[in-house]
């Protein structure tokens, strides 16, 4: 029982969630798709994205829509928690 309250002690705090940390993930999310877009082979591969949003996102279809905004978030949480550590988030 005691290992579980060191556990717990150790944890570091996380930056509460704010506009800045919004605008940091919609950045990071932002950079790969155009990394995505830049680089992936065929990024309009069905299932395709309803035409307004079709146009928004440069012709990418679902598969690379999900792709490139999983990779943001990864993005997103590692410079996230990177600007916390350093105290500017």
């Amino acid at each position: 029982m005691n290992y579980l309250l060191l556990l717990a002690t150790e944890v570091p705090r996380t930056v509460e969630w704010g506009p800045q940390v919004a605008i940091v993930m919609i950045l990071c999310n932002v950079v790969a798709i155009a990394i995505g877009k830049a680089f992936m082979r065929d990024v309009g591969a069905r299932p395709t994205l309803a035409p307004q949003f079709k146009e928004f996102f440069g012709g990418m279809g679902w598969p690379a829509l999900l792709a490139t905004t999983s990779l943001g978030h990864i993005f997103g949480i590692g410079t996230i928690l990177g600007l916390a550590n350093f105290g500017m988030l």
